[in-house]
């Protein structure tokens, strides 16, 4: 018999009693001595026993049917890898991973279908012990700090997890698999986001090693899950070998004037940041056009990122140009703005950012250029990435500078020219810009005006986010 919600048996529901449903005679029936039938399964019914098959009203099923063996008796769970922690505490992590994390961590794309932790990452995860450790680790950490009542499971979870990946990584051809990188890097993002930053960059390291073994992150790795972890931070510009190789939209071939380039021509800028400024011009005209996705946008930026960071930032020497240095630092500013937020705070590194993009400014200042659009783009970019920081100031005074200096009388000005040298049109925009437009046409208020104030204010709120 099939299941069903129905909840009574035939005699029951003519008369529309209440049945208890007991088998193989509800009480009603055997108290008016008649016959008890159920059409269906009733779902609160007990598997009847092997040696009471002989009472089920209906034929005799055949020997060897497959309609006689009882689906529920399989549990689909019981092919997942296992864990220490209670299978219903399992059951729970896997639906806040499946319906919340997910998102959280790749928030780019909503749609269930086709977010690439619910239809590549999960499925990888079912079938790799190490892997489904550390993304339930994730939902687990997410639901002990809402509870803060310690960290037992998660701490449970941690240490199985390293055991398991050490036994991987003691296998060549293990330590290579999409799931050993895809554990490391959600342990690092996971060490992340506790505050434990040697911790994390010493499973980057582990990976970029690991992506040597392999012969480069492409060679055959989903290359979009990990460069979630490592674009944004510590890789260095390896080129396509070991590192990230060029996406699609990078090859398009320049078929638009670049008047708005000529001016850079006598400065001195060096060729690879000159060339990822002509590249990403020709794609932003294209995108302009042509709407990009949201997962396009991050692969853009993971890969622009890639290619513009220094290997080794704490050893940031200034022997290329102040121009060189301004350009790359603001074009990874406006990159990581637009894009919006991904699955951990860019707080970190937007500092660091807005730091040498200043030091490069203030270089930048001795050094003779005509003053114009792109000092616009500089100073606006900074003011969107310094919001609610100490930067801030730097950036409004510079403003100050720049006003006065090009005549602007209102935001659309600032707009104009700061849209004039790189941009891309993103729906959140307009608001993000505008708000800080607004702030420099206005800068020469004072600090405590009521429209600076109000601007910084709902800028802040937006940049929190990233």
């Amino acid at each position: 018999m099939r299941q069903t919600l129905r909840r009574s048996c035939a005699a029951c529901a003519k008369l529309k009693h209440s049945c208890d449903l007991k088998l193989p005679r509800c009480s009603r029936c055997i108290k008016r001595k008649v016959l008890c039938v159920y059409a269906n399964e009733p779902l609160a019914a007990p598997v009847p026993a092997e040696s009471n098959r002989t009472l089920a009203i209906g034929p005799r099923m055949e020997e060897g049917c497959l309609s006689r063996y009882n689906v529920g008796s399989f549990d689909p769970f019981d092919s997942y890898p296992p864990t220490r922690l209670p299978r219903e505490q399992v059951q729970r992590l896997i639906y806040s991973f499946l319906h919340k994390i997910a998102f959280q961590y790749y928030p780019l794309d909503l749609e269930p279908i086709s977010n690439p932790f619910l239809i590549s990452w999960w499925p990888l995860a079912l079938g790799d012990p190490a892997l489904f450790h550390v993304s339930l680790q994730t939902a687990c950490l997410d639901e002990e700090r809402a509870a803060q009542k310690g960290f037992q499971s998660s701490e449970i979870l941690m240490a199985d997890s390293v055991a398991l990946l050490r036994r991987k990584i003691n296998s060549t051809s293990l330590a290579v698999q999409d799931g050993t990188m895809n554990s490391v890097i959600t342990l690092a993002t996971i060490e992340f986001g506790k505050g434990n930053h040697e911790a994390s960059r010493m499973h980057i390291e582990g990976v970029k090693q690991l992506v040597c073994m392999r012969g480069g992150i492409n060679s055959s790795l989903n290359s979009e899950d990990d460069q979630l972890g490592i674009d944004a931070r510590y890789g260095p510009p390896t080129g396509v070998g070991d590192g990230i190789p060029p996406i699609p939209e990078w090859q398009i071939e320049a078929t638009s004037s670049r008047d708005s380039l000529e001016n850079l021509i006598d400065m001195e800028i060096s060729d690879d940041v000159m060339n990822v400024l002509n590249r990403l011009h020709n794609v932003f005209q294209r995108a302009n056009r042509v709407s990009f996705t949201n997962t396009q946008l991050h692969d853009l930026t993971c890969y622009v990122v890639h290619r513009l960071l220094l290997s080794t930032p704490d050893a940031w020497v200034s022997d290329l140009s102040p121009m060189t240095e301004s350009i790359r630092y603001t074009i990874l500013l406006y990159l990581f703005i637009v894009q919006g937020p991904t699955y951990y705070s860019h707080a970190v590194m937007l500092n660091t950012l807005v730091t040498r993009l200043i030091q490069s400014l203030q270089q930048l200042q001795f050094t003779p250029h005509k003053i114009g659009s792109l000092d616009v783009w500089f100073t606006l970019i900074g003011m969107v990435a310094s919001v609610g920081t100490t930067h801030y100031l730097w950036f409004s005074g510079k403003a100050r500078e720049l006003t006065d200096t090009l005549h602007i009388k209102s935001a659309s000005e600032v707009l104009d020219k700061a849209k004039s040298f790189l941009w891309l049109d993103v729906s959140q925009g307009d608001y993000i810009f505008g708000v800080q437009c607004e702030a420099f046409a206005n800068v020469e208020c004072q600090s405590d005006s009521p429209v600076l104030s109000a601007s910084t204010q709902i800028s802040s709120k937006v940049i929190e986010l990233l």
